[in-house]
């Protein structure tokens, strides 16, 4: 395994809403584990292809394309050192020897030459940049014309769940906001297609991929609807409290009603993943003759 580490100007980790605690990495280790077949599903890159995987955290994705894409050559870039370490770990634990390489970098100042890869896979990262259109529109210099992007990203709108509770949604509304006034969306998942599209890519196929969970779920009640997607709503309290966005007895209403779609209700949530293509750069326009 390759480990080294190319240094750059890496976006301030505090503009990662959800932080970098070992809790964080464990809830992002579920969140893949649960939803693999959900996500992976469909994608294998060939033997020998080079993959750019932007934002690879704690390796959590990292371990499921190494899975399903064994022969291919995987180089994972995240922002966060620490991160990183945690991912090199994971994956020596998971697949000695795997054919990954691991950068620090910047998604904005991508430490490579032009047309280096054959496929980008991108997950969980366009919602905590400023400007994801610049940031898709970047990492075509580094794809090969006719190349692949895969982006996968969630959206805190479609989040809907029985019982309903006003509690409930204002506990999730508190994350959408901290995110928002970190720089990040958490609606992203809806505006894929456009994003990409105005990025200069073609061919963009966008495909939603539904999370239900209800009793007879068991795993999803727990993998998700718990361990997911309320354990990252109740990372934010402090901050909440700290904003004056929420009060203690409003959050813990919120977070005690959230607990109870897993234990006897409902909940719902949708993921949205885009395939699109790299074209080739437009021909020169002929001199004109004078």
């Amino acid at each position: 395994m390759n480990t080294a580490t190319t240094p750059s100007s890496p976006v301030p980790a505090a503009d990662y809403v959800h932080g970098y605690s070992p809790r964080e990495g464990r809830r992002l280790g579920d969140q893949a584990d649960t939803l693999a077949q959900l996500l992976h599903a469909g994608t294998a890159y060939p033997a020998g292809s080079r993959v750019l995987e932007v934002g690879c955290g704690v390796g959590a994705q990292t371990a499921h394309l190494l899975r399903s894409s064994p022969g291919a050559h995987i180089v994972a870039v995240d922002q966060s050192e620490e991160s990183l370490a945690e991912a090199r770990r994971r994956v020596a634990g998971l697949a000695a020897g795997a054919p990954v390489e691991w950068h620090r970098a910047d998604v904005f100042d991508l430490p490579f030459a032009d047309a280096e890869f054959d496929h980008a896979f991108v997950c969980f990262v366009l919602e905590h940049l400023p400007d994801p259109r610049r940031a898709l529109a970047g990492l075509r210099r580094v794809l090969r014309p006719g190349g692949t992007i895969t982006v996968i990203e969630g959206d805190h709108g479609s989040a809907f769940f029985h019982p309903d509770s006003a509690y409930a949604r204002a506990a999730i509304d508190c994350q959408v906001r901290l995110q928002a006034a970190a720089g990040g969306d958490a609606l992203l998942g809806r505006q894929l297609q456009p994003l990409l599209a105005g990025a200069g890519y073609e061919s963009v196929v966008v495909r939603p991929r539904t999370v239900y969970a209800d009793r007879t779920r068991p795993a999803l009640a727990d993998g998700f609807t718990r361990n997911t997607f309320i354990a990252m709503v109740e990372a934010v309290r402090d901050n909440a409290l700290a904003a004056a966005l929420t009060t203690t007895a409003d959050w813990d209403r919120g977070i005690a009603d959230l607990h109870r779609t897993a234990l006897d209700g409902t909940f719902h949530y949708t993921f949205f993943k885009a395939l699109a293509v790299n074209p080739p750069p437009a021909p020169a326009a002929p001199p004109r003759l004078g």
